[in-house]
């Protein structure tokens, strides 16, 4: 199959198999997550991410798997991430905010529900934060001198750096104890609430990043000044939580 489906749920047996006959015993798991796994995924627009668990063994047969790769990739199926169960329980310290936005919005397509085994620890959760979120901030004062003079690349910029932070608000929310939105919009607005940052800023980020905005000559230097003003304010915010 090479053409990108309407719904996620149309390719899931046949990918399923593909995997079997590569993998056999040793593919114990296929987990959907993020937005396909949240309802939200648009054609064309749209990844469809899969975690596949693997025996110890099945890792070595990676490089058979490269086919069905780059045939799924034509679907909007993004390389899958290949791990074993062992190597999630050994990374919860190291990447505990991907594993929690992982565990947030999945479903298991095939074989055991992994995820549901795991726990993420609210201390390391914040202290990764603190570090991405600072990183982030650097990052685009970098990166604002590199694009600057080019509209184009100002959008792909406030498009890139806000998909991260997107994913780092689930993890804001549940630090603070504050139940989690199922839908985007609903997230965006209940973030912005609780750390008091500019809701009209991050609506006109989120358009910019749908295609739904275009920026005009002389608004992109307004935009990032505000943008990293309220980058502050979040690090700020994270940084004064105590667990």
């Amino acid at each position: 199959m090479g053409k990108i489906p309407e719904k996620p749920e149309e390719i899931f047996e046949d990918l399923t198999n593909d995997y079997k006959n590569i993998f056999g015993e040793d593919l114990l798991s296929i987990v959907l997550y993020g937005s396909a796994a949240r309802g939200e995924y648009v054609k064309k627009k749209s990844d469809i991410n899969l975690m596949i668990v693997l025996t110890e063994n099945g890792l070595n047969l990676l490089v058979n798997a490269l086919p069905a790769v780059k045939k799924w990739r034509k679907a909007a199926v993004a390389v899958p991430l290949f791990l074993t169960f062992e190597y999630i329980k050994s990374s919860l310290d190291s990447f505990p905010v991907e594993f929690f936005n992982i565990k947030q919005s999945y479903k298991v397509i095939f074989g055991k529900d992994f995820l549901d085994e795991i726990s993420i620890n609210k201390k390391e959760l914040r202290l990764q934060l603190e570090k991405e979120i600072k990183g982030k901030l650097i990052h685009l004062r970098e990166a604002f001198f590199e694009t600057v003079d080019d509209k184009r690349k100002l959008e792909i910029l406030f498009s890139v750096s806000l998909g991260a932070f997107l994913s780092m608000f689930p993890t804001i929310m549940y630090i603070m104890n504050v139940e989690i939105p199922e839908k985007r919009s609903e997230l965006i607005s209940k973030s912005v609430e609780i750390l008091g940052i500019d809701k009209e800023l991050f609506i006109k980020l989120v358009d910019i990043k749908m295609g739904k905005y275009k920026l005009s000559k002389n608004e992109g230097i307004d935009i990032w000044k505000k943008y990293v003003e309220q980058v502050r304010k979040i690090a700020f915010e994270i940084d004064k939580l105590s667990l």
